[in-house]
């Protein structure tokens, strides 16, 4: 599995996995309670208010957790190279191709990588307070 996309995935995943453990948790934990147990006293199972009760209330959170994962995931570097590499075409990531391109003195591909990467970020950060936003918004609605 080492120096293959697997590789590439699994060290991404791995380096984002505590950002999104800890907004995940905090989306779930957001959660009303007494929602939850309202679903269970009208019937619904342990699944069933999973699915339907606290998974959409958590959602916000979730997409929140997902992007931030993603922006912490773009700009790995070291997990990466250590595990997969740097086959271009094959186990490349953003953060290796600015590297690459640093290597070869390509500054023009370097700055352009770089502001990819940047607004990739940007965008990311700015969605997840979004989404942040409008699960608080829904909290204090109820």
């Amino acid at each position: 599995m080492i120096f293959t996309w697997r590789a590439v995935v699994l060290a991404l995943a791995v380096m984002a996995a505590p950002m999104v453990i800890r907004t995940a948790r905090v989306a779930f934990e957001s959660v009303d309670p007494r929602l939850e147990q309202i679903a269970r006293t009208l019937g619904a199972g342990e699944w069933r208010v999973l699915w339907q009760v606290t998974l959409p209330l958590a959602l916000p959170g979730l997409g929140a957790a997902a992007l931030l994962g993603f922006a912490r995931a773009l700009g790995e570097f070291g997990a990466t190279i250590a595990v997969a590499g740097n086959i271009v075409g094959q186990t490349s990531t953003l953060s290796l191709a600015i590297y690459t391109a640093i290597q070869q003195s390509d500054d023009t591909t370097a700055f352009r990588l770089v502001c990819a990467s940047v607004v990739l970020a940007f965008i990311a950060t700015w969605l997840s307070e979004w989404f942040m936003a409008r699960s608080k918004r829904n909290r204090q609605e109820r």
